[in-house]
């Protein structure tokens, strides 16, 4: 007969599977976003992730702990790709580069960044986020580019603008790019702005 178990195993074990369950149900909303639920329920969250909808209240309070554990999963997956130095050996080509990089995070993060987006305003975790990433991705555009532009405050702005995630949404979505074409318009406006 095995030994019972300690206090402190049991404990071990509940914190265990409540990590579990809270990343399960990040996980299934981060899938309904992408299938285009944009607000799914508890009730369908719950029922995605294989828990009970008791559970989904348990281990959320509220949506600021939902939208932290999946801001979490999505950045162990784009962190990586943001982080990685760059390949290409001129400030030209690191550009290019940026806006390949850039395209492939800002597709994974399409569905669920516009979903994210329309309950920012609610949100002040989504908001800070918000305002993090896009302060980071403009850090990232400025140490690729030479002083002379870098010190340009106009084309910092029409190259800040030309590598955001809602240029990408719009070239996307509103004009139906494919990602091809997408990544050749943001490509041809950077050479545009840089002469």
């Amino acid at each position: 007969m095995p030994a019972p178990k300690s206090n402190i195993e049991q404990i071990d074990g509940r914190r265990q599977r409540a990590d579990a369950n809270r990343r399960r149900i990040a996980e299934a909303m981060l899938d309904l976003l992408r299938n285009g639920e944009t607000d799914p329920s508890a009730d369908l969250v719950a029922e995605h992730a294989g828990v009970g909808r008791r559970t989904v209240f348990r281990l959320f309070n509220d949506m600021e702990g939902v939208y932290r554990e999946m801001h979490g999963l999505m950045t162990a997956q784009l962190g990586p790709m943001f982080d990685a130095p760059f390949e290409a050996r001129t400030w030209r080509e690191r550009v290019d580069e940026l806006i390949e990089r850039r395209a492939k995070m800002f597709e994974i993060m399409l569905p669920i960044k516009s979903a994210a987006d329309a309950h920012r305003f609610r949100s002040q975790f989504l908001q800070k986020e918000h305002l993090k990433i896009t302060r980071l991705q403009r850090e990232t555009l400025i140490a690729v580019l030479p002083a002379q532009i870098a010190g340009n405050p106009d084309r910092i702005e029409a190259l800040d603008l030309m590598a955001s995630f809602e240029a990408w949404r719009r070239l996307r979505q509103e004009q139906r790019l494919p990602i091809k074409q997408a990544v050749a318009t943001l490509k041809t406006m950077a050479r545009a702005i840089l002469g």
